[in-house]
């Protein structure tokens, strides 16, 4: 089946989970208002349905062809591309001066939501494209920024992030492609990249390439590297293609999923040297690389969204068709479908809940990050900022995680159909996997968690985060409603839980690093379920105070289920955090000689 933007419990979500009713109101968004936001969000979902899904299929089957250092996009993807980039969506949040609109990041990140479903392969460019220019405003000299942003942000040209080598993944310190000045202000780059999403294809006249190198006096480690603009074409003063700069694409990589997203090796200075222009100062390329990764994490999270989302329309699609043996209750004539089977309700319930429960969370860390960024005081802007930097590596890994889960349990409700190509299903799952990996592997992300984030503001940040879900838990206690079930009690646990690791952790940063480390990754997990569930909790509040029966049944039904039959994992979850850790560094691993 095709993919169909879920717009209305998008703007529920928006406006129930992320305080974007509240937001209007305080006139943080200066005069857009929720029907501005309706309307735009469903024009996107119009174009990610009707242009961009039909392509999911046919690009997963054709990929791309690499002959001659080209890349040759599959049939339809340029055509689909320029048309979404001359309706704008490539500068929704880009500044106004470069030709972007300006609009804030929780309309985006709805946005990409809707590009990733309806194609993973798709949405990866322009997710690269808009993380390029975040880096190049945030940093890059005036000049540079006339030179690229106008057409980078217009879609005319692409942006690449070329940080991993061969020998320098995750960590950076040896990092070993070299950048030499050239005595004009330039910089002759030399040295090879891999893993680098869209850095070649044939959807626009050039790419810009954001390359970390180091320069011949550098500082060892991560302090000495820096980050400078390479153009695959030269551009001149007045903004004409040029010659071709001395950089090429080696190869690509044959992938598991995302096959119509061509990943590169990058070669650069064959000839003597890719020309370079510096972004930033010397030796802080990295900071300056931050400032596209961090934004890109919450991009990667709504890929995990927008996979668990379109795997779960096409499970729920298929179990209403697919008819086998005969539920208890089913009085219909011959077998039933088997959306009515108790075991498929569990599954399809997993689906939706998870999904539903990861997409509250990104839009909060997006509602976060606007304020960070628009609050009318400073002491608003830095507490948000805050805040979105605890919910940045809970948001990446837990949503990542439930794509991952959520696309192979798609495959298990199509059953054998699931597990052959033409449904799709197994396609959603190979997707799905990169998700967990890229942008910080899940388990770094954790650790940053731990390491960084929980300790920030001496703790006061997380205790603030586990008070503001006691209040939402107390508030469902208070209806008293028979519908809410179990909810309360059940997420009262897991937040009990959530703060006894919380506390062992924070101990165990101080005396043993280890075993704070041990815990790392089911902590990340117990926080995504806390949070998770207590924001499905207060979307089904809200929808009590004025939405239809209807709605209401069904926000009320989810965060029920989500707290009797998903967070009932944070006791354990905790029990690992907190006495697990000794089991893992007192494992023996025996290693490959």
């Amino acid at each position: 089946m095709t993919y169909r933007a879920p717009v209305a419990d998008m703007i529920a979500t928006l406006k129930q989970a992320a305080g974007l009713d509240q937001a209007i109101a305080e006139g943080l968004y200066g005069d857009l208002t929720l029907a501005d936001i309706e309307a735009i969000l469903e024009e996107a979902g119009k174009f990610a349905g009707e242009r961009i899904a039909p392509l999911n299929t046919l690009g997963d089957k054709h990929g791309t062809p690499f002959k001659d250092g080209q890349v040759t996009m599959p049939p339809g993807w340029k055509e689909t591309y320029t048309d979404w980039a001359a309706a704008g969506w490539n500068g929704l949040m880009a500044d106004a001066d470069y030709g972007g609109q300006a609009l804030p990041c929780i309309i985006n990140s709805a946005c990409l939501e809707m590009w990733n479903a309806a194609s993973g392969a798709f949405g990866l460019g322009p997710l690269l494209t808009q993380g390029a220019i975040e880096a190049i405003t945030a940093h890059a000299s005036d000049a540079l920024k006339a030179k690229y942003l106008p057409k980078m942000v217009s879609g005319e040209w692409t942006g690449t992030m070329n940080l991993t080598e061969p020998s320098a993944g995750s960590d950076l310190a040896g990092m070993r492609t070299k950048a030499v000045p050239a005595g004009d202000g330039t910089y002759r780059i030399t040295g090879s990249k891999i893993f680098i999403t869209y850095g070649e294809h044939d959807l626009t006249e050039n790419i810009i390439h954001l390359v970390l190198a180091r320069l011949p006096d550098a500082p060892a480690g991560t302090k000495g590297i820096s980050l400078f603009i390479v153009p695959k074409f030269l551009v001149g003063e007045d903004g004409s293609i040029g010659e071709r700069n001395d950089v090429r694409c080696h190869s690509i990589e044959h992938k598991l999923g995302v096959h119509a997203s061509p990943t590169c090796t990058m070669v650069y200075g064959d000839k003597g040297g890719a020309i370079g222009w510096l972004v930033g100062e010397e030796n802080r390329g990295l900071m300056a690389m931050f400032t596209m990764m961090n934004n890109a994490r919450l991009a990667v999270a709504l890929q995990g969204v927008s996979i668990a989302e379109r795997a779960t329309q096409q499970a729920i699609a298929y179990a209403s068709e697919r008819r086998q043996g005969r539920a208890p209750g089913y009085a219909g004539e011959g077998m039933g479908p088997i959306a009515l089977h108790p075991d498929v309700r569990r599954m399809i319930g997993t689906m939706r809940a998870y999904t539903r429960a990861a997409r509250a969370i990104c839009y909060r860390l997006a509602s976060e990050i606007d304020r960070a960024h628009l609050g009318k005081t400073e002491e608003e802007r830095k507490a948000s900022n805050a805040r979105a930097s605890l919910l940045t590596p809970v948001a990446k890994a837990f949503s990542t995680d439930i794509g991952n889960e959520v696309a192979s349990i798609g495959v298990q409700v199509h059953g054998g159909m699931g597990f052959v190509e033409e449904t799709g299903a197994a396609q959603h799952m190979r997707d799905a996997r990169i998700y967990a990996i890229y942008e910080g592997t899940n388990g770094i992300q954790a650790i940053d968690l731990v390491t960084r984030k929980i300790g920030l503001e001496g703790g006061a940040l997380v205790d603030a985060e586990i008070a503001r879900m006691r209040r939402v838990i107390a508030d469902v206690a208070g209806t008293n409603a028979a519908d809410f079930g179990l909810t309360a009690p059940r997420l009262a646990e897991a937040v009990d839980a959530l703060e006894r690791a919380t506390k062992h952790l924070l101990a165990a940063l101080k005396s043993d690093q280890a075993d704070a480390l041990a815990g790392a990754s089911p902590y990340a997990r117990l926080f995504g379920l806390a949070l998770g569930g207590t924001s499905l909790a207060e979307k089904a509040l809200a929808t009590r105070a004025g939405g239809p029966d209807v709605v209401r049944a069904e926000a009320t039904g989810l965060a029920r289920f989500f707290a009797e039959n998903l967070a009932t994992a944070a006791s354990g979850l905790a029990e690992s955090v907190v006495s697990g850790g000794a089991s893992i560094t007192d494992l023996d691993i025996p290693l490959a000689s």
